[in-house]
């Protein structure tokens, strides 16, 4: 199939700790986002199956995010959209803003950007090391910022047999903390959790179980409907519960280990939490603008 430049856009692959996303330029015109989305995520058939990628590569993606770059500005600003494979919108992706961060400095040469997200202004570093340092705002357990349909916080409480915290890291999230991740069926139970009746607008779903160096994390993410390598919201929700329901001794970072690698996360007291971690350009090519149509 012959994809005619005037009907194809350019894309570029990103991954933060193999939370992976196709990166589009939001000036390119994209007739429906919602199928542009949830065609090209789709993990068998989507991005990446007209390409000879590496087997370390993945085909498809957690999530676009469509990204319009603001150069005038000093640090440089993106304004971040993230569609997710079920078409759905995230007000916050902590690995995507990551890659976001990297694709303006890539863009601009900057080291300092800030990342403009339906969740607010958040300011990211990319260090020398391809790593990248974001704010996440400040974790937030009122039930009105969740949100929740309860009366006070959610903190420890029984739900679908197991003790949840419920805590908003730019979206919700339902923790959990076990002895060990991998005995959690979490294609099973992370649904039943995700539409939980206290949650009005549904919730990611987030296991963690100590490890030498701190955490390991477990993601059932919302609007993926399905487990996830990595979660950047998720491992700030994990530390953020894990300060309230002191689980955690006086440190500046901790590290959380979701399967696709480790995350730094910092939850002070007084100033937002921070996410950091690699972030790995992938690849790029072309994608159809309306995939609904013959080409």
């Amino acid at each position: 199939m012959s994809l005619h430049a005037d009907r194809t856009v350019s894309y570029e692959k990103y991954h933060g700790t193999s939370n992976d996303f196709i990166i589009i330029d939001a000036d390119e015109f994209i007739p429906n986002r919602y199928s542009f989305a949830t065609t090209y995520c789709d993990r068998t058939n989507g991005a990446g199956t007209d390409l000879d990628i590496d087997e370390d590569d993945h085909v498809g993606a957690d999530g676009v995010l469509f990204l319009a770059l603001e150069e005038k500005y000093s640090p440089p600003r993106v304004i971040m959209t993230l569609v997710q494979p079920d078409g759905s919108t995230a007000a916050m992706c902590g690995n995507g803003a990551r890659c976001a961060a990297a694709w303006a400095a890539e863009q601009t040469g900057a080291s300092e950007v800030m990342v403009d997200t339906q969740a607010g202004t958040r300011h990211a570093t990319v260090h020398d090391d391809g790593s990248v340092t974001i704010e996440m705002g400040v974790p937030a357990f009122d039930p009105r910022d969740v949100p929740l349909t309860h009366d006070g916080p959610l903190i420890e409480e029984e739900l679908e047999g197991f003790s949840v915290t419920a805590v908003n890291t730019g979206v919700p999230h339902a923790v959990i903390f076990v002895d060990d991740v991998d005995d959690v069926d979490l294609e099973t139970v992370g649904p039943t959790l995700r539409y939980a009746d206290v949650f009005p607008e549904g919730a990611n779903v987030t296991f963690a179980s100590p490890s030498e160096n701190g955490f390991r994390q477990r993601t059932y993410e919302r609007g993926v409907e399905g487990e996830t390598q990595s979660c950047g919201t998720g491992a700030v929700a994990v530390v953020a519960v894990a300060k309230r329901l002191g689980r955690l001794d006086d440190c500046e970072s901790v590290t959380v280990s979701p399967p696709g690698g480790d995350l730094e996360i910092s939850v002070p007291d007084d100033a937002p939490a921070t996410l950091r971690g690699p972030v790995d350009h992938e690849f790029a090519g072309e994608l159809g603008r309306d995939p609904s149509s013959e080409l």
